[in-house]
């Protein structure tokens, strides 16, 4: 039995694609009408809408649909716990591949390395502020307790000269500000990209990227859409070319070196300079390379050279976190 839209599955929600194609290409009036997958989170819809919003100066319609996550519900348990940012977008990947939305808007630092079948990142947003803010109310010196669920950011805190207390913290922004607010910590790290996003201006430091080096593509929007090429030919005009190439050659570094989210790992590529490094869990040892990039081969060379120096520090933060390899 074939449906007026195609549809010859007869399944709810459809999964021989043919909905999706329908709602892709528009309807009887010719419209386009794309559905875009998201997070309730404030953060997550900003992001969302201003994708939209871009598609709709392209004459492109498009209507959001918000998907739930295990990484929502369970904010209390340490992020590499339950299966690091990972979560978020495979929640979403699956919405695309079975045919409830079009794309979905990610901040790209939440895209795993390895991708299913069915999706393809199909723009690329120019890149936002790549670096952490710490916001703290009192004097900086005066910061003893702060939040912060990262590996990265903690073993780059601890690194630094205020000599912290770190506590665990998940949560959105609005969970974690009221959570500083409520004096349970004297500081908290966000991205400073999410702040600007949301049109937030609150009170702290900004860690400078070549010392706090970010988590890779930090600061950066990417659509990701089902795999068809018309499809993702609409996002297109989205992609920033410079933008792509640098995240580009982030992945590869952090490809090679692997690690996971559990590793306190930043790679930083800013008109193709490198910075990637691997911490310590208590970053006091650290493995470094400051490097020009100009092609995927270079990129290439230094994940693999980096994977190798650091070896002993991936291997000690898995043995010490209880990460089980398969």
């Amino acid at each position: 039995m074939t449906k007026e839209n195609g549809c010859t599955c007869g399944q709810t929600p459809c999964t021989c694609g043919a909905e999706s194609a329908n709602s892709a290409n528009g309807g009887e009036n010719g419209d386009i009408v794309l559905r875009a997958g998201t997070r309730g989170s404030r953060l997550a819809m900003a992001q969302t809408k201003r994708v939209c919003g871009m598609l709709e100066k392209l004459g492109i319609k498009t209507e959001i649909v918000v998907i739930k996550t295990i990484g929502d519900d369970r904010t209390n348990v340490p992020m590499h716990r339950v299966g690091g940012q990972g979560i978020f977008v495979r929640a979403l990947d699956d919405a695309i591949i079975n045919g409830e939305v079009d794309f979905a808007v990610h901040s790209m630092k939440d895209i795993p390395a390895k991708r299913p079948e069915g999706v393809v990142t199909c723009a690329v947003l120019k890149r936002d502020s790549p670096c952490d803010y710490l916001v703290h109310n009192c004097p900086l010196e005066e910061v003893k307790v702060i939040g912060t669920s990262s590996t990265r950011r903690k073993a780059q805190l601890l690194r630094g000269g205020l000599n912290p207390e770190i506590r665990e913290l998940r949560g959105n922004v609005d969970t974690r500000l009221k959570k500083l607010n409520a004096g349970d910590y004297d500081a908290i790290v966000l991205a400073e990209a999410g702040m600007q996003r949301l049109g937030m201006e609150l009170p702290g430091t900004q860690l400078m990227p070549q010392w706090y080096v970010p988590s890779p593509n930090q600061g950066i929007i990417a659509v990701v859409c089902r795999d068809d090429r018309e499809l993702a030919a609409r996002f297109a005009p989205l992609n920033d070319e410079t933008t792509a190439r640098d995240s580009l050659y982030e992945r590869i570094v952090m490809e090679e070196i692997g690690g996971g989210c559990f590793t306190p790992q930043g790679i930083f590529c800013e008109n193709g300079f490198m910075i990637a490094e691997v911490l310590s869990l208590d970053g006091k040892v650290q493995q470094r390379i400051e490097d020009n990039v100009s092609s995927v081969e270079d990129a290439h060379a230094i994940g693999q050279k980096l994977k190798v120096i650091a070896a002993d520090l991936i291997e000690d933060a898995r043995r010490k976190l209880g990460i089980k390899t398969f």
